[in-house]
């Protein structure tokens, strides 16, 4: 009895085993190489998050200025989206097919040994296809382009001074750390998401060699955006004890979501690859089309949703006009993912969790008056709790949400949601989202 629970209690195996790096001197060698890993990684993402935001300026006046054109500014808008996202789609499926979707599912592969491509096309098609699609409109997020270019930015570092396959793995882990790091300015939630999902345990060479690239990466994308988190959160006050059990129960329901969110990203796959008889570039200029249909009544919902999220974080907004547009990114987020252009889950399903957190505390708030805490907490709380039911990765969702929003003063919040999101996934026995993609791919 004594032995069954020792071993229930025992720590879980390394997702991918890392063998041990040498000795001390190859460690410091890895470590002094990291930091070239982040520089380079920061910089790519950089000019990556750059072009963006220079793209969703674009297509915002692009927009607007087609209005008055009536049809002929519906038909223009809606081919221009579809037009580039083929364009997108078609140099994932002719220059690198593992450039496609979030391109995390393809860096685990790669860690444990698989098939990896050839790194500079895959940065290509990852950097010009991802600002294609994103830029034109898909629901999707810059971190999984940006984590893919890190990792293989660090595969061709450890290539070029000649270091062994294991050593490079540690530097593909390093360079995808600093990819995370500096789509978000986060550059703890980069290493820490490394060791919890990539790696899936505590190694120390892949510990200094995330850290010290995602500092040098941060160290490069701050001269472009500041030190400034990336959304704005009035500072409050630390939550009191007694809403431990609201965001507990919150937390309940955000595994729900998790899970239904989950299930239609791969419904969304399985609808597409049912259309087989259709070329790619066709299927993604046909999801293209239809985004762009939104983008012409509603242009502020379509994009990797940033702006939604901040608002969300404001609390603006009544409670039927954020349901609906819950609803509405729901949908689009996978329905944009199933396209397999370049693109990441991460920022979307932060605003999904920001927007749900703002619609409970509007909904709670209104049955009961409960608590002191500000909507905005919830909303916080929100992008943690989702990101522990999908990915299954809740310390990294913790960090993530604290360093997006500066918010220090939410851990225990935090905490119970998490916990309760991811137990609550668990025990519908749903998969992790890149658990699931790995098969897919």
């Amino acid at each position: 009895m004594l032995r069954r629970y020792r071993i229930a209690f025992m720590v879980n195996e390394p997702k991918f085993p890392l063998d041990e790096v040498g000795d001390s001197s190859n460690l410091f060698a890895l470590a002094l190489l990291s930091f070239v890993v982040g520089a380079f990684a920061g910089l790519v993402a950089s000019a990556f998050r750059l072009l963006l935001r220079s793209a969703d300026d674009w297509r915002a006046v692009v927009i607007a200025q087609a209005h008055p054109w009536g049809w002929l500014g519906l038909s223009l808008v809606v081919g221009g989206v579809a037009l580039v996202a083929a364009l997108a789609a078609w140099l994932v499926f002719r220059v690198a097919p593992q450039a496609s979707g979030s391109g995390i599912p393809h860096v685990e592969q790669q860690f444990q040994g698989g098939s990896s491509g050839e790194p500079l096309s895959i940065i290509a098609v990852k950097f010009f296809g991802g600002v294609l699609a994103i830029g034109g409109g898909f629901a999707l997020g810059r971190e999984g382009p940006t984590v893919q270019m890190g990792g293989s930015i660090g595969q061709l570092i450890g290539r070029a001074f000649r270091r062994t396959p294991n050593e490079c793995r540690v530097l593909l882990a390093a360079g995808a750390g600093a990819g995370l790091a500096t789509a978000f300015n986060a550059p703890i939630a980069g290493a820490v998401f490394v060791l919890e999902e990539l790696v899936g345990s505590f190694d120390i060479a892949v510990t200094v060699a995330t850290l010290g690239a995602s500092a040098s990466a941060i160290a490069v994308s701050r001269v472009f955006f500041g030190q400034s988190p990336d959304f704005h959160v009035p500072v409050s006050g630390f939550v009191e004890f007694g809403d431990l059990p609201v965001s507990m129960l919150f937390g309940i329901a955000m595994g729900f979501v998790g899970v239904i969110y989950n299930r239609i990203i791969l419904a969304a796959l399985k609808l597409s690859a049912s259309f087989s008889h259709l070329h790619g570039t066709v299927r993604a200029g046909a999801i293209g089309a239809s985004v762009g249909l939104i983008g012409w009544f509603a242009p502020s919902l379509i994009g990797g949703g940033d702006n939604l999220t901040q608002q969300a974080l404001d609390a603006q907004g009544s409670l039927a006009a954020v349901a609906s547009t819950l609803a509405l990114r729901f949908l689009l987020g996978p329905l944009c993912y199933a396209a397999r252009t370049p693109g990441g889950l991460f920022a979307p399903m932060i605003t999904i969790g920001s927007q749900a957190g703002f619609v409970f505390f509007l909904l709670w708030s209104h049955l009961l008056a409960f608590t002191a805490a500000l909507p905005q907490q919830f909303a916080i709380v929100g992008m943690a709790s989702i990101f522990a039911a999908v990915v299954r990765a809740p310390v990294t969702g913790i960090i993530l949400a604290v360093e997006l929003t500066g918010s220090f003063s939410l851990f225990l919040p935090l905490l119970g949601a998490t916990f309760a999101a991811a137990a609550t996934a668990r025990l519908l026995k749903d998969p992790p989202i890149y658990e699931s993609l790995r098969r897919v791919h």
